[in-house]
């Protein structure tokens, strides 16, 4: 088909042609051009070849001027393109610069290359960034209000960025009023929440971290066992700082209230219960704390629960004996259990029992406090130099503990008085 047509459109391309030629051969025209002293005279038909060579030598000149102006372009080191090559290869450099901890090159090239695009945002806070570590802080800030100005649609990437400089600079009231502006305007962005929860932990404001955690969780602002860990934390240390005005009738209650806030599941993590265990202790309530620990232990053991257990006296002490050998059966080489069943001993006066828990657990770890409490029975047995010795050692592992090194302890050389004992176990 596409034959036929080529063919067809031959036959009419001959066929004008030869009609030209007839038309040309018959009629020839005559073309007189006379301004003044100039005359131009020609047939017809040469003057319409004239005109369109004139046109063809236009359309040539112009494609000519444009391939010049391109290669030129390409030269000139003030073209569009070369400048924007120039334009990226100097952030690269000034970023590379910010990363490599090259504060004061990285602030004069980023800001420049700032105050020269048309979006500077992202070369902005990079500047801001090398300004707040050369703590040049003002001018920090006013690069970020430059920012601003230029690309106010980057309102909340700014704030945001201002708000993490000034908590690194301690400036944590303003970094505050920062943020509360943006959750106002911003409530449900995740960076804008995960900021907030982070300086409330910094304040130390665990009840208002507490408050804003379904607020983290509904709008999946952290990993789940991110969030999980920040939940136990803040429980944590919000029923580690409650305060009471005394510890009378009203403070019971108090702590109560606070710990059912708690959903079931964190109320059984052992690092809480331990808290709570250990804040009814000091209001004077051990007995609810002991039968507290004695069930979350039946249920699921805790080393650091067996060893709180042995610091509370419940309502029947032989009781929390024998419970805590029941669970020595399944926990043999647990050194903390081992001191527990000592100070319980101690509680029910079987002295050698103490004795022999005492010296076993040391066997298995060599704790500060074992050492002081066998050191004590000792001393109320007569062996004084042995309590003597163990004092000291309790002493220096403390003292390790504390400085995380080792110091030497001075020796003690003031004896220990045996005190009256109702016999060994």
């Amino acid at each position: 088909m596409k034959r036929v047509y080529l063919l067809l459109l031959t036959v009419l391309v001959i066929g004008a042609l030869a009609l030209l030629g007839l038309a040309i051969s018959e009629h020839q025209g005559y073309v007189l051009f006379a301004y003044k002293g100039f005359r131009y005279e020609s047939t017809l038909w040469a003057f319409v070849l004239l005109l369109v060579a004139v046109v063809l030598a236009l359309w040539l000149l112009r494609v000519l001027i444009r391939a010049l102006l391109v290669s030129v372009g390409l030269i000139n080191p003030w073209s569009r393109l070369h400048r924007e090559r120039r334009v990226r290869s100097a952030s690269e450099h000034g970023f590379q610069e910010l990363i490599e901890g090259r504060w004061s090159k990285a602030q004069t090239h980023l800001s420049r290359i700032a105050r020269n695009e048309p979006r500077p945002l992202i070369h902005y806070l990079g500047a801001a960034r090398a300004a707040h570590n050369l703590e040049h802080y003002e001018e920090s800030d006013a690069l970020l209000e430059e920012a601003l100005q230029r690309q106010p649609n980057a309102e909340l990437a700014i704030a945001l960025t201002h708000a993490e400089l000034q908590l690194a600079r301690g400036e944590v009231d303003s970094a505050q009023e920062t943020l509360l502006v943006m959750h106002e305007r911003h409530p449900h962005n995740p960076q804008v929440l995960r900021q907030l929860q982070e300086l409330y932990a910094t304040r130390g404001d665990w009840q208002a971290v507490l408050k804003l955690l379904p607020v983290l969780r509904k709008e999946k602002a952290m990993a789940p066992a991110e969030l999980m860990a920040l939940e136990r934390r803040a429980w944590r240390e919000y029923l580690l700082a409650l305060e009471f005005d005394d510890a009378g009738d009203g403070a019971l209650p108090s702590l109560a209230q606070a710990w059912e806030r708690l959903s079931p599941n964190l109320r059984g993590e052992p690092e809480l219960l331990a808290v709570y265990a250990d804040r009814l202790r000091a209001l004077g309530a051990e007995p609810g704390a002991e039968e507290l620990l004695h069930k979350a232990l039946n249920r699921e053991y805790d080393s650091r629960l067996a060893r709180l257990y042995g610091l509370l006296r419940g309502r029947d002490s032989a009781r929390q004996l024998q419970a805590a050998e029941g669970w020595l059966k399944q926990h043999p080489d647990d050194a903390g259990l081992l001191l527990t069943l000592g100070r319980l001993s101690l509680h029910n006066q079987l002295w050698g029992k103490a004795r022999d828990y005492f010296e076993t657990s040391l066997r298995l770890e060599r704790h500060p406090e074992t050492c002081a409490e066998l050191a004590r029975l000792l001393a109320q047995l007569g062996e004084v130099e042995r309590s003597n010795r163990l004092f000291q050692e309790g002493l220096g592992l403390l003292d390790r503990r504390l400085s995380g090194q080792a110091v030497g302890v001075p020796p003690v050389t003031t004896a220990v008085e045996p005190q009256p004992t109702s016999g060994r176990g």
